[in-house]
């Protein structure tokens, strides 16, 4: 037969067995590959010294930021590769991205603004092949030191603390992606606590909001959006607001806050994932609080309080970032100058259990996150000007370090944005 002659049913026959067999997927493989986007981390940074020292005063970051600086992650070994820098010298100290991954919004922890010694929060666009950044604009965050923002589940409002102004903002998210005047603001009032705190360590000399007035330091709504929750530091108190998703206004709850031992100095929270139990993190008496959190009501209740040092430790420390790992089994904290990140089992009841702590290779560390995964953790050391990277014990919750630092000037915060998903999603 001429290898060359082909019969018609041959011919089907050896196409469909192709099809079937080793083009089709080939093909498919193809465009997956072509598809698939890069894991990008963003570090928001100090990029510029603090224009006003208070008294009592702890962070005094001499800015070695560039502003917002960009690394493309190894999905396997948690390698970050720098990508990009986008130069910003207003401190882009805590960054936040809204759920479709579009855009990125930055608090801008300096006080620029005569109004009010004002900081500035501002808008990017994200290029979804690279994760590069457009600046959109930036806008009056009412008060100074916007130290925490987060974007509200509707995707329509940015939500920021102003830790030097006391106070929490609203900004409208406009449709393109760029923020509007403010909808809403809230100074916070009331007596600062005492210098001592309550729960601190043996020896402690940790005092940093409780000399002069309010600090607003953190802000975020619970799970179901209905409730904005804030913590004021310097009042000992853990505010309540109901939120208006249609226009943007605030409303405190009934009650509206609770308060917490005095000179404490609530600091973060995290929601454990069934949005039953609520960690909060005290930066001057060094202790996690549970809470019983009523989704209905708004409504947290105190169950369970206890150190996040491990057992035995004496002296000065500055609790930072709290956190619940993506299964909900362990809750991690950063514990500054001690330099360490505690973790804990929770239990069936959500009351925690110290397990260990890891030294983070780093001095202060003030924020940590987790990859997409979970399985790897990113530790902030804002004195030490790095980056470390730990793998994570699924089992344990023990953190393994894998020997890699990053150079970044004074980090504050780390999220991650994963362009893959992103594309697959457009």
């Amino acid at each position: 037969m001429n290898p060359l002659h082909f019969s018609r049913r041959s011919f089907v026959k050896t196409s469909a067995a192709l099809v079937g067999g080793s083009v089709l997927p080939s093909l498919r493989n193809a465009k997956a590959a072509a598809t698939q986007g890069p894991l990008i981390a963003y570090v928001g940074t100090y990029s510029s010294p603090l224009p006003i020292i208070r008294p009592g005063q702890v962070d005094q970051p001499p800015g070695n930021g560039r502003g917002i600086h960009l690394f493309q992650v190894d999905r396997s070994s948690g390698t970050l590769s720098p990508c990009g820098i986008h130069e910003q010298l207003t401190s882009p100290g805590c960054v936040a991205i809204n759920a479709s991954g579009t855009r990125l919004y930055s608090g801008n922890e300096t006080e620029l603004l005569k109004e009010n010694d004002a900081g500035t929060v501002s808008a990017f666009a994200i290029d979804p092949a690279t994760g590069q950044l457009t600046l959109l604009n930036t806008v009056s965050s009412r008060g100074a030191g916007p130290t925490n923002l987060c974007v509200h589940p509707s995707g329509r409002f940015v939500l920021a603390a102003n830790y030097f102004g006391g106070s929490v903002v609203v900004l409208p998210i406009l449709p393109d992606g760029k923020l509007g005047p403010a909808s809403d603001f809230k100074q916070d009032t009331g007596t600062v606590g005492p210098k001592k705190a309550t729960n601190a360590p043996p020896g402690s000399f940790a005092i940093s909001g409780h000399t002069d007035f309010p600090h607003a330091h953190m802000i975020a709504t619970d799970p179901a959006g209905r409730f904005v929750i804030s913590t004021d530091l310097g009042l000992d108190q853990i505010l309540v607001w109901k939120f208006d998703e249609h226009t943007g206004l605030l409303a405190a709850n009934e009650p509206a806050a609770v308060s917490l031992p005095p000179g404490d100095g609530p600091r973060h929270f995290a929601f454990h994932p069934n949005a039953r139990w609520f960690y909060s993190l005290q930066e001057e008496g060094s202790n996690i609080v549970l809470f019983d959190y009523d989704a209905a009501k708004g409504h947290l209740a105190p169950r369970q309080t206890l150190s996040s040092l491990p057992p035995g430790f004496a002296g000065s420390s500055f609790c930072s970032e709290i956190m619940v790992s993506p299964d909900g089994r362990f809750v991690y904290a950063a514990n500054r100058l001690h330099d360490s990140i505690a973790f804990f089992a929770v239990g069936e009841t959500g009351t925690l259990t110290f397990v260990g702590e890891e030294w983070t290779r780093g001095d202060y560390p003030r924020h940590f996150n987790f990859d997409p995964t979970g399985n790897l953790l990113y530790s902030c050391n804002q004195r030490a000007d790095n980056v470390t990277t730990f793998r994570v014990d699924r089992k344990s919750g023990g953190l393994t370090f894998t020997g890699q630092y990053t150079p970044v000037g004074n980090p504050s915060m780390i999220t991650f944005l994963d362009l893959a998903k992103l594309g697959s999603a457009l």
